[in-house]
């Protein structure tokens, strides 16, 4: 009785930041609505017996994600009035895809033949992550590997595409820095009393002219 009862709590508060995401006028409202639907989901996840996969929601969604949701909304300006000019002639089709949705959610639930209560099997001398573990490279190791190599590819496109050089900038040379000789690396000065020291950009090629003329 107690499972049914705590079901029900979490599915209600996930709903519930669910709404608050998609009926909230203001930014922070919607992300903390997000933070409430994560951390229901987690608990559904232990309930179900998924205690790795609901700790790795709450390290990684709330703990990262939802974090950094925050700190980008905090440190931008973001005009409200802006955010809602012309969200009226877009009503009609998103009512139209949250339907949609619905009604694919729905045929998908009746279409798999699912019982009406699910049997979790988690054996006492087998772990949770080390089930997942077997499922994850024994069964789905391709499509897992490939999800990797395509998340891998869209982050060094998007390095590539954001990257702009700049000429303003010194750049770093660690050859140099690693393989230069003493004379490249200092200079001696003799500045008069009272009198400071100019700092001077130099090259090796500079200081090495000026060590063979002194």
């Amino acid at each position: 009785m107690i499972q049914y009862l705590l079901f029900w709590l979490f599915a209600g508060g996930m709903l519930g930041g669910a709404g608050l995401i998609v009926l909230g006028r203001n930014p922070m409202v919607g992300v903390l609505g997000m933070l409430l639907t994560f951390v229901h989901a987690a608990a559904l996840f232990i309930l179900l017996g998924a205690e790795f996969l609901g700790l790795l929601m709450i390290m990684v969604y709330v703990g990262a994600i939802a974090v950094m949701f925050l700190f980008v909304l905090m440190t931008i300006d973001l005009d409200f009035g802006t955010l809602r000019e012309g969200f009226a002639p877009y009503l009609p089709l998103g009512l139209l895809l949250v339907l949609a949705l619905a009604a694919e959610l729905l045929v998908a639930v009746y279409a798999s033949g699912l019982p009406k209560e699910v049997m979790i099997v988690n054996g006492d001398d087998v772990q949770n992550i080390v089930q997942l573990g077997r499922v994850l490279f024994t069964d789905y190791v391709v499509p897992f590997q490939t999800a990797g190599l395509i998340l891998l590819t869209a982050m060094i496109g998007a390095i590539v595409l954001t990257h702009r050089p700049r000429s303003d900038v010194r750049r770093q040379d660690v050859g140099m820095q690693i393989f230069r000789a003493k004379v490249d690396a200092m200079v001696k000065v003799s500045p008069a009393v009272g009198a400071g020291v100019k700092p001077v950009h130099w090259t090796p090629k500079s200081v090495a002219k000026k060590a063979k003329k002194s």
